[in-house]
């Protein structure tokens, strides 16, 4: 039994005590029916880790590579498929270490700019896995679908096992990282004076991308990755006046998306990727008006 299996073990009896409160007809399956229940856990566990990274992403100006690495994993995912690999995901993630340090390391020699090198792995893959899918499987399957857009019912139990496992080091990592993440992004060079690893450090961070886009292709979607790794981030930063309240925030703001997402989608028989893409966005949307609003009318109070 992997961690992920282990984890649903122990939240397993907490979630059925917490369905008799859940409202809808179909959202509470989400915490009796295990398939749901396993779908669940791996939305909230992936929501989590995307919270944290999607922060030092924004503050790096890192955003666009998770949307690059998701291309680039469903390439893997394509060939995964093609070659009758029971866990595409493997592909995926093989690919997605390869390309992020590939674009690390072209980005840090000078080679071309970190923008120019997403855009190629992401064009270039994604359009691999479109030419692979056609020719030799089959073409776009609901399967495929699901890994283009997002379906939960996809997580088997091998997949929340990699999720979880993705997942847990993830956030170790992140959380071990945290002070050399911060002083290597606010200045590199003094970081560098001081001793900091800059380029090592910045290449397990590209790693750790890689990873994390890899674990919430079957929740969100290769097409919908940064939905979850930069909305609810940027919405944390509207709202937080530091960034540990900047990453508290994006925890609130995501996991609130992934819940009312999944309600959405559930209730309404809606793609849940592209459900909690809506709500992620409808959230920052709301936010910034809110603010736009309330600094409007602070502004010319203070100048009476």
């Amino acid at each position: 039994m992997g961690i992920g299996m282990t984890i649903l073990d122990i939240v397993a009896p907490l979630l059925e005590l917490i369905s008799p409160l859940v409202p809808g007809e179909v959202f509470p399956y989400f915490f009796t029916m295990e398939m749901f229940q396993r779908a669940l856990i791996a939305a909230i566990m992936v929501t989590t880790v995307a919270g944290v990274l999607g922060s030092f992403l924004l503050i790096r100006n890192l955003a666009l590579i998770g949307d690059g690495l998701a291309h680039v994993s469903f390439g893997g995912v394509a060939v995964g498929v093609v070659l009758g690999a029971s866990s595409p995901l493997w592909y995926a993630l093989v690919f997605s270490v390869i390309s992020a340090i590939i674009i690390h390391e072209m980005q840090t020699r000078e080679l071309l700019t970190g923008d120019a090198s997403i855009a190629i792995f992401l064009t270039g893959m994604l359009a691999l896995g479109l030419v692979v899918i056609r020719i030799f499987g089959g073409g776009i399957t609901s399967d495929i679908e699901g890994y283009l857009f997002g379906s939960l019912l996809l997580i088997d139990e091998q997949s929340l096992d990699l999720i979880a496992t993705i997942s847990v080091f993830a956030l170790i990592s992140l959380l071990g990282l945290y002070s050399g993440l911060l002083s290597t992004t606010i200045d590199p060079l003094a970081a560098r004076v001081q001793g900091l690893p800059v380029r090592a450090i910045g290449l397990v961070f590209s790693i750790l991308t890689a990873a994390v886009v890899v674990s919430m292709v079957q929740v969100i979607g290769a097409l919908l990755v940064t939905a979850l790794l930069v909305t609810p981030a940027a919405t944390g930063q509207l709202v937080g006046r530091s960034f540990r309240s900047c990453l508290i925030w994006t925890q609130i703001f995501g996991l609130s998306a992934v819940f009312l997402g999944l309600y959405f989608s559930a209730e309404y028989n809606s793609g849940s990727g592209a459900m909690i893409a809506l709500v992620a966005a409808t959230i920052f949307a709301v936010v910034a008006i809110f603010k736009t609003v309330i600094l409007g009318f602070i502004k010319p109070m203070d100048n009476l």
